[in-house]
């Protein structure tokens, strides 16, 4: 792969993985700076990346293992999710403000699922990966992708329900 097949292939796909990376890690600069130390992995292997099926894949499994590295490293929990304004700005109806608390509100309802759940929401819900593209970086069979995406929307649900009704009932 030379340097023009480099860029319209690979350097494409930075925001996607900058928001993987941001999601895992919680923290801007650190996101940039894995997200650059997989581009330069991927361009000393530029040569046989022809072998593999998809190049986007192969960079999320990278971006993966490297935040979850860092995470280790760091021996303290890390918030993710942070944001799904954009989705909720559309929403017909509510105020600005309903939209920020509901926000809120998911983004901790979010924080309490397992990391396994936290990333397979991520990658099919705000990156719009397919199930199978998602267990090739997760490793996980297509099945169990489901069950745990499945589980994850139930129990965020159930969470909202409950902050929803609390709330009502103090009004």
């Amino acid at each position: 792969m030379n340097l023009q097949e480099f860029q319209t292939q690979v350097y494409p796909l930075k925001n996607k993985l900058f928001r993987f990376a941001k999601r895992l890690l919680d923290h801007t600069e650190e996101a940039e700076d894995v997200v650059q130390d997989v581009f330069i992995k991927l361009w000393k292997r530029r040569d046989s990346l022809d072998e593999y099926r998809s190049v986007e894949a192969l960079a999320m499994v990278s971006v993966k293992n490297l935040c979850l590295d860092r995470i280790k490293m760091r021996h303290f929990p890390v918030e993710n999710f942070e944001n799904h304004r954009g989705y909720l700005e559309n929403l017909p109806g509510d105020s600005h403000e309903d939209h920020e608390s509901l926000t809120s509100d998911i983004r901790r309802a979010i924080k309490m699922l397992p990391e396994q759940q936290q990333m397979i929401m991520h990658l099919r819900d705000i990156e719009g990966y397919s199930f199978e593209e998602i267990a090739s970086i997760i490793n996980l069979n297509e099945n169990a992708i489901r069950v745990a995406l499945s589980r994850a929307r139930k129990h965020v649900r159930e969470i909202l329900v409950k902050t929803m009704n609390y709330e009502y009932q103090g009004d």
